[in-house]
């Protein structure tokens, strides 16, 4: 019980943290005038997502931080779902090649990302 309570209350985090940082994207990318079809926002939360399991996960944490932060934070704010269905959409509307670019590069990227986070968190760890 405990452990889905902890579940729970890191994707909690992670779901507000995600829509936060989705708008706040949104408003800096407005003030700037720039508009893009490729969903940014989504790109950048799991990108961060990415670098921030790497890290957590180089730090040998206790089953109990571990659940909440990786499961439940990491789990509510990271945009898998999100990143499929924007794809989806990019190629229904025939922006083939924005579509392709979204799916090659959040991936390459996010792998990437992940790579630099264990690196860090291995490097914080001794």
């Amino acid at each position: 019980m405990t452990n889905l309570i902890l579940a729970g209350l890191g994707g909690c985090v992670g779901a507000m943290a995600r829509v936060g940082l989705n708008g706040a994207i949104a408003r800096a990318m407005d003030r700037a005038g720039f508009w893009s079809a490729f969903p940014i926002a989504t790109f950048c939360v799991n990108a961060l997502g990415s670098l921030l399991i790497g890290f957590l996960l180089a730090l040998n944490l206790t089953q109990s931080l571990r659940i909440f932060f990786v499961a439940g934070a990491l789990g509510g704010f990271t945009t898998f779902s999100t990143f499929s269905y924007d794809t989806l959409q990019l190629l229904l509307a025939r922006e083939f090649a924005i579509g392709v670019l979204n799916a090659v590069l959040s991936v390459c990227a996010c792998m990437l990302f992940c790579y630099a986070g264990l690196l860090a968190g291995r490097a914080l760890a001794g």
